[in-house]
């Protein structure tokens, strides 16, 4: 299992708080840090993370830790009839919300509060999920996914995205020189908060990946999953069928 990394190490409070605070905090830069520091791929791994949804025709969708709604957003051209995002950072869900208003599309997409580990939702109501960069802030990771199995419906699928760690020469050098010297020193500098841009490399690192991770969500009680990696080994998105 992942060693439980929180972003504020001083901090007493728990890490889902610690988490919310973190995400409020960057929230005004966040977008744009976003995709500079991924240099606009981010935005390829969720195309293809749609594409595999895509093909159970799902017409509600949830997407999980939805920040300002990038995931959400992309989800459209799914044409399904209802998107709901829900995330525990205001500040994100603010910016989310101003970017819908923005292509008029917040008669399909609502971004609301929500907790992972309890989500507000019936059992079996929700044909797919997605969730990006989220599932290693989960608090108790375990109870999350076991939330997501519950609200899917049968054969339903989850397509999470999540940061791996590359293998292979020369992707493996260049990533770890980027997240432990570049990214927290231009986090830094844009959005006035180290921590945020420390606490990524670190929960990366911690986070149980590839195989292990497969391992849990079966353990939860996913039928079938499917691992896909992107970019060299650099994410991963994982497909999960209950």
């Amino acid at each position: 299992m992942s060693k439980n990394v929180t972003p504020y190490k001083e901090s007493d409070k728990s890490k889902k708080d610690q988490v919310a605070e973190m995400f409020d905090n960057i929230s005004e830069k966040y977008d744009f840090l976003n995709h500079f520091l991924s240099m606009g791929i981010d935005k390829l791994w969720r195309k293809k993370a749609i594409k595999i949804i895509g093909k159970h025709n799902p017409k509600k969708i949830l997407d999980i830790a939805t920040g300002t709604g990038d995931f959400a957003i992309e989800a459209l051209k799914l044409k399904p009839s209802e998107i709901i995002g829900v995330d525990i950072s205001k500040g994100m869900l603010a910016k989310g919300r101003v970017k819908i208003n923005k292509i008029k599309a917040e008669n399909i997409i609502t971004l609301d509060y929500g907790d992972s580990e309890n989500l507000p939702f019936d059992s079996n109501s929700i044909d797919a999920i997605t969730v990006g960069f989220g599932v290693r802030n989960f608090e108790n990771l375990e109870k999350g996914l076991g939330e997501m199995l519950r609200v899917l419906k049968p054969n339903g699928i989850a397509a999470i995205l999540e940061f791996s760690k590359p293998k292979k020469f020369p992707i493996k050098q260049g990533f770890n020189f980027y997240s432990k010297y570049i990214l927290p020193k231009v986090g830094k500098a844009i959005s006035k908060d180290a921590t945020a841009y420390t606490y990524l490399p670190e929960s990366v690192e911690a986070f149980p990946e590839g195989k292990e991770f497969e391992d849990i969500l079966l353990k939860v009680g996913f039928k079938t999953v499917k691992q896909d990696l992107v970019s060299g080994g650099i994410a991963t998105i994982y497909s999960c069928v209950k």
